[in-house]
């Protein structure tokens, strides 16, 4: 088995650099061929996948980090795949929160990593498409990518306690969206606050969409409107026990397809990758078992 293994140094604030030999020797021990990569600059996770993916040389190609560094790789090999599912893709879990990674029930450490991978067993999984981008875990416009930004000033916080001081500096600025969106048998057209669609029910550390799956070919939507700031609060209260969706003002579906105009444009993310910062026309789609993701 040969592999093409990714590694974004950065992940972790700059932990998983330290982790390169360790990555690569849990690959020999496991009579893994690897070919690592370590990236350099933002993005490059991107041409990197989807160049190794039309090589042909591999037998799967490896994420080695957190969620933004799967996002990067899962849009090279989905660029690459065409009509058809993505190159068998796994994932080394070297990030801050790792989400994905969790929900998707794939082992926590190096090893146990390498040992799923080594072992190619797979199931195909949903992809999200968002504009020209693609997401697996989750995508979101409005306010979620408000405290993405939020995220990014800050240099000194780690672990899940920066996305929640990220979240207060949020909402300390946060203002309408003027927004008009459609979904699978419904719509709203006033100010908004917050749309999240999800293909896993974490992001940020936060239980976004309770009860998500990865392979049902539907994208879970929880869509806030303006309501007062304490309401707001409320919601969020409810969102750190996971139960917000249960809140008059929140609705919540499973739907194939969204589309939306926002004024002002809106920020957007993909798997917490920023994107776009001021976006007035967002599609979502759904891209049932697109991927092809290794799995115990």
């Amino acid at each position: 088995m040969r592999v093409k293994v990714i590694l974004n140094p950065y992940a972790n604030r700059w932990g998983a650099k330290s982790r390169a030999d360790e990555t690569a020797a849990a690959f020999r021990a496991a009579g893994v061929d690897c070919d690592l990569t370590i990236t350099t600059t933002a993005g490059q996770g991107t041409p990197e996948a989807e160049a190794a993916a039309h090589s042909g040389d591999y037998d799967a190609i490896i994420a080695a980090g957190g969620d933004g560094t799967i996002n990067e790789v899962i849009n090279g090999l989905l660029r690459a795949a065409g009509d058809g599912p993505t190159q068998p893709f796994g994932i080394l879990p070297l990030g801050t929160a790792n989400d994905f990674n969790l929900m998707a029930g794939l082992p926590g450490s190096i090893a146990a990593a390498v040992a799923v991978i080594a072992a190619g067993h797979t199931r195909q999984i949903d992809a999200g498409q968002v504009n020209d981008r693609y997401f697996i875990n989750n995508s979101a416009a409005a306010m979620e990518p408000m405290v993405t930004l939020e995220n990014i000033k800050m240099k000194r916080l780690s672990g899940e306690i920066r996305y929640v001081v990220a979240l207060l500096r949020a909402l300390a600025k946060l203002k309408p969206w003027q927004m008009r969106l459609t979904w699978d048998g419904g719509g709203y057209d006033g100010p908004a606050y917050l749309l999240s669609v999800c293909n896993s029910p974490r992001t940020g550390g936060f239980m976004m969409a309770p009860g998500a799956v990865l392979d049902d070919g539907q994208l879970d939507m929880v869509f806030a409107p303006q309501v007062s700031k304490g309401t707001v609060i409320s919601i969020l209260l409810k969102l750190m026990r996971g139960e917000h969706v249960h809140h008059p003002a929140v609705t919540f579906r499973r739907v194939t397809a969204i589309d939306l105009t926002s004024t002002p444009g809106t920020p957007l993310h993909s798997d917490g990758e920023i994107f776009a910062e001021a976006a007035e026309r967002v599609s979502y789609r759904v891209l049932p078992g697109k991927v092809t993701l290794l799995t115990p």
